[in-house]
């Protein structure tokens, strides 16, 4: 585990869980979709054989078998989503629910949305007190079961049947961000809720991947399934989340009224140090990338300023058309519901247009160590003015660093050498609340010039 973003998940409170997809096996290209109806979510039962992932220790076999151990863990960030109804009983939870007048939030659907296994149809030997189970990634099994645990079954034959194709990185990226952004239903942590003490939301799919893996990728799985770089997970995972964001921001939901949905605002937009002394001064710094008007909240851009240096480096011919759109939606956020709305759709067909890009890609070993370059000390460094930015580009760094080292594309041990300089670069993020930009910036230079020595 990467302890490094251990720390970091307490300040960026990104213990919110996945919960399941209303659209089981999306982004399944040439595979065809054969479900019919609503699939039951079947319940940790119909997965913990022995036989079949409910053993106690790995079997070195084609799976592992001890998967919903991993799951389980309560010792590690790889039990959170078995954790996620459990925590709604603690006293912050019930509280949160309190504010909001929603009752008890074991079992307000605002909580359960994310917190549990939502679904339209349930086996009787589901329990909801399994918080978020395997079904709310891998998609409600009734009817993928059978091909799933058959001798001659393949990967194809369970993504017809429903199966989510996890291994394809668009729609792991959906499925996660259902949750770690909002979906539908009650999956959207409105800024009312975050006023009642929920945490902010964050997302890396790259990081939240590794943080989360209980099976091997070994040569019968990439046999079996794709086994995306991390890079390109990375690259994916930022490019849908904007996608996401943009959706939501541009939907009813995100421009109801009169005022617009304050949680696709950077917090710190509000959230600052204020005082009726004749000397005092904005905590603002002017950000290249946002035409932003004094007095305008600022869009949370975290996901936007990692594309801002991934398409430099993936798609350069994109790069002026992106850093376009984007500057036109950010002006446009303080003209009005109707011109934001109309921006934001803009650039979402050019953020749709990166991820096709991204999940063509072929990343060698140039490109990434190019990328690395790009987030540590290329242009896009100059727009880490907020927290919520900064946090991401160290999340960047410790992403791409990693999968540098698992595809043997740097020497052994390079990671563990530079691990030193990562862990400041996390320190300068631990704390909002004395969070500095040119510490950040100092601390990913830093790693850079570290990484230099394997380029």
């Amino acid at each position: 585990m990467r302890g490094s973003w251990r720390r970091l998940a307490l300040v960026a409170a990104t213990a919110v869980s996945l919960a399941t997809s209303a659209a089981h096996g999306r982004d399944a290209s040439d595979t065809a979709i054969v479900v019919s109806g609503t699939s039951a979510v079947m319940g940790v039962a119909s997965c913990g054989g022995t036989t079949c992932h409910g053993r106690q220790t790995p079997t070195g076999a084609v799976v592992r078998q001890d998967e919903i151990r991993i799951w389980q863990d309560s010792t590690s960030v790889t039990g959170m989503h078995a954790r996620a109804f459990r925590v709604l009983s603690e006293p912050r939870s019930q509280a949160i629910a309190g504010r909001l007048g929603i009752g008890s939030a074991t079992s307000a659907p605002e909580c359960l949305g994310c917190h549990a296994t939502p679904a339209e149809r349930y086996a009787p030997e589901f329990h909801r007190e399994e918080g978020v189970t395997c079904e709310a990634c891998h998609g409600a099994a009734e009817r993928w079961l059978a091909s799933h645990a058959a001798v001659r079954g393949t990967h194809a034959d369970n993504i017809r049947h429903g199966l989510i194709p996890l291994d394809r990185p668009r729609a792991r990226a959906e499925n996660c961000l259902d949750c770690h952004y909002g979906g539908g239903g009650n999956q959207f942590v409105t800024h009312r809720i975050m006023a009642a003490g929920h945490p902010r939301i964050g997302f890396e799919l790259e990081l939240f991947t590794a943080l989360q893996q209980h099976h091997n990728v070994d040569a019968d799985y990439r046999q079996r399934k794709q086994a995306p770089s991390g890079i390109k997970v990375w690259s994916v995972g930022q490019a849908v989340a904007l996608e996401r964001q943009l959706t939501l921001f541009a939907s009813p939901r995100g421009q109801s009224g009169a005022f617009p949905e304050f949680y696709f605002y950077d917090c710190r937009s509000c959230h600052r140090a204020i005082s009726d002394e004749p000397g005092w001064k904005p905590q603002r710094t002017t950000n290249p990338l946002r035409p932003v008007a004094v007095g305008t909240p600022v869009f949370n851009d975290e996901n936007l300023l990692m594309l801002a240096a991934a398409v430099r480096v993936a798609a350069p011919d994109l790069a002026a058309r992106f850093d376009t759109d984007a500057r036109a939606f950010h002006a446009a956020i303080g003209q009005g519901h109707e011109p934001a709305r109309v921006a934001a759709a803009k650039l979402r067909v050019t953020a749709g247009a990166l991820t096709a890009r991204f999940e063509a890609a072929s990343f060698n070993r140039a490109e990434t160590f190019a990328m690395m370059q790009a987030v540590l000390t290329g242009p896009a460094t100059r727009t880490y003015t907020d927290y919520q930015g900064s946090a991401q580009a160290v999340m960047a760094a410790d992403t791409l660093l990693a999968s540098l080292e698992s595809e043997r594309q740097v020497p052994a041990g390079a990671r563990a050498a530079i691990k030193p300089d990562l862990d400041r670069a996390y320190a300068t993020v631990r704390d909002p609340q004395h969070f500095q930009p040119t510490d950040v910036a100092a601390s990913l230079a830093r790693v850079a010039d570290a990484l230099r020595r394997y380029q």
